[in-house]
């Protein structure tokens, strides 16, 4: 992923695609004004809309987000779509509101995550072997995995926490911009209207933010490290 020519390693969940294309502007104009008259149908095309892309991008904001994780927070998402889309003035489009609403939702969702962490909760794993094992009680042999080395998933897990860290600790203007053009996968263009600035400033602002984010990712694992 480039900003100037400028390569940053982003990529927390390879392999995922992240959003489809956008809505014609005049039917998703058409479709938020049913919404707010209450018609069920439209209600039900906006979710089939965005769902899955809203998933894909909760999905990839955080290692630790399991399926059903993603599921409750794109529910509060939904919700909160629900209560609020009156509030929406159409600077944006509505994926990129829905977005910023999901990458809200998914840090507090985190924060709560890493409070019940702290406060224990810790399952006791048995000490003794069971009848399920295999022969002697010895666990069943597993064949070879083509998956990566336990060493490599180590070194892959540790590489996205530094990353997924530090954009939290990046900024807001900084974390939302990172967030929407490689998570979420939007154009320059898109971001101009999204921040209301043109795309050259856009592409200043992020090779800013990547340095910005490359600094903070370097210091976390020099700090693990030692």
């Amino acid at each position: 992923m480039t900003a100037n020519g400028k390569d940053t390693a982003l990529a927390i969940r390879p392999g995922i695609v992240y959003i489809g294309p956008a809505m014609d502007s005049g039917l998703e104009s058409e479709l938020i004004a049913k919404c707010r008259r209450g018609d069920e149908a439209a209600w039900s095309a906006l979710f089939d809309s965005h769902y899955d892309a809203v998933g894909r991008f909760v999905y990839q904001l955080s290692g630790n987000f399991s399926r059903e994780d993603v599921g409750e927070i794109c529910q509060e998402v939904f919700l909160t779509v629900i209560r609020s889309l009156n509030t929406f003035r159409g600077n944006s489009q509505l994926q990129t509101w829905i977005f910023r609403i999901a990458a809200n939702k998914s840090r507090d969702y985190l924060a709560r995550q890493n409070a019940a962490k702290r406060g224990g909760g810790h399952v006791p794993l048995p000490l003794h072997p069971t009848d399920e094992g295999g022969p002697d009680d010895l666990p069943p042999l597993d064949p070879p995995s083509p998956t990566p080395t336990p060493d490599a998933q180590l070194d892959q897990a540790e590489r996205a926490g530094f990353i997924v860290d530090a954009i939290a600790n990046l900024e807001g203007p900084c974390r939302e911009m990172i967030e929407l053009r490689y998570f979420a996968d939007m154009s320059y263009d898109e971001l101009g209207r999204t921040f209301q600035v043109n795309t050259k400033t856009i592409s200043s602002r992020l090779s800013r933010c990547l340095d910005r984010l490359e600094t903070l990712v370097r210091d976390k694992a020099w700090l693990e490290e030692t």
